[in-house]
């Protein structure tokens, strides 16, 4: 073996959701018939006018580099979006186009970071986060969140500020809690002088409430968005990251180096999804929120506890303590004996033991199909 690997990367954790995956595909390929709630992506086909314009760029052929921050007009498209959605001006000159919000996610902390940086994230919260964090050098200091309502705690944050700290990282609505942050904690996390990194990725799936951007609360702040979920476009990585006037010539640095740009065709897919996929929007969002009322009561019904229905993206992160103490083997459990993917609430962080993350982004039959599974599995386990 290599004897000078990265120490940073010999701390990372492996993706366990993508554990569970090619487990279950292997299962699959045995023949047997595998119902996933573990996987966050969109089980629908991109929008008609999406496909259109992506089609349409291929016969253009807008298959050139562009602009390194990304198409000016996709990035015009994109603080229009703003400015309608929250009522923020966005200079688009203030946003670089990546390939899907994760490269976002990581110039943001390249920029930020150095060795001796800090970089507060919430436990449990997204695994890849405190991966991220690793990768650029940097410590991350995972904080709490509340006990009885999984959310933010400010106080908590505001203790683990100090002169080492390069950035607080939010994320609304939640993965995998699906809670959405109030106005008046973003106010407050704004307030505490400390870059904010917000991940905002999951906004246009909300079903109770609204969800605020960070930037209507400050303007030093960045902010990571992407087509993936709310346009269902996962495949075709499309993100951006908004980042104050003052560091966007650093952030056209890296990108040009790293990067160079985002794929030519999926920024025209981009253009068309702002322009003229809305309504695709509200019909997602009224199917997934149909499956979530659905779930949740049955979850209930069978054990599971939810303190607080999620309100935003398509995630249940379910109490599953009446049943285990060891999120990942019941997960690989689920797995093997009822032939259902479910998320271990510890891929989240140690915050997460003990809860198991169900997705709904997936048909109703095929949910209520899992869930007669999985109740019939918790039976014959004796609950």
């Amino acid at each position: 073996a290599m004897k000078h690997t990265n120490p940073q990367v010999e701390q990372m954790t492996s993706f366990i959701v993508m554990d569970v995956l090619e487990r279950a595909n292997e299962l699959q390929k045995q023949g047997i018939d595998i119902i996933h709630l573990e996987v966050g992506e969109p089980d629908f086909d991109v929008p008609a006018c999406v496909a259109e314009a992506a089609k349409a760029a291929y016969d253009r052929h807008l298959t050139h580099y562009t602009h390194s921050l990304g198409d000016p007009e996709l990035r015009r498209e994109i603080a229009a979006f703003y400015l309608r959605e929250y009522g923020v001006t966005v200079d688009p000159d203030c946003i670089v186009v990546t390939s899907g919000s994760s490269p976002s996610i990581l110039l943001a902390l390249m920029l930020l970071c150095n060795p001796d940086s800090e970089v507060i994230l919430s436990n449990p919260g997204y695994a890849c986060y405190r991966n991220f964090v690793l990768a650029t050098q940097a410590k991350p200091v995972l904080v709490p969140l509340s006990k009885e309502y999984l959310q933010y705690d400010i106080e908590a944050i505001r203790k683990c500020v100090n002169p080492h700290t390069a950035a607080i990282f939010i994320n609304s609505p939640m993965n995998p809690t699906g809670m959405l942050l109030d106005e008046k904690f973003l106010k407050d996390v704004a307030a505490l002088g400390v870059p904010v990194i917000s991940d905002e990725i999951y906004h246009g799936l909300v079903y109770e409430g609204r969800a605020h951007s960070i930037l209507e609360y400050t303007d030093q702040a960045f902010v990571l968005n992407g087509f993936s979920k709310r346009f269902a476009m996962t495949g075709l990585r499309l993100g951006y990251l908004i980042a104050p006037k003052s560091c966007m010539r650093s952030l056209q640095k890296l990108q040009q180096n790293l990067f160079i740009c985002a794929s030519s065709v999926a920024q025209q897919a981009g253009i068309a999804a702002l322009r003229q996929a809305e309504p695709d929007v509200e019909r997602m969002k009224l199917v997934y929120d149909e499956r979530r009322r659905y779930m949740i009561a049955r979850l209930r019904e069978m054990g599971f506890e939810i303190k607080v229905e999620p309100q935003g993206a398509f995630y249940i992160f379910a109490d599953a303590r009446k049943f285990t103490t060891d999120s990942y083997r019941f997960a690989f459990d689920v797995l093997e004996h009822a032939h259902v993917g479910i998320t271990p609430g510890v891929d989240f962080g140690t915050g997460g033991e003990g809860y198991v993350r169900f997705s709904y982004a997936n048909s109703l039959e095929n949910i209520r199909e899992g869930l007669d599974r999985i109740s019939q599995y918790l039976s014959r386990c004796g609950f």
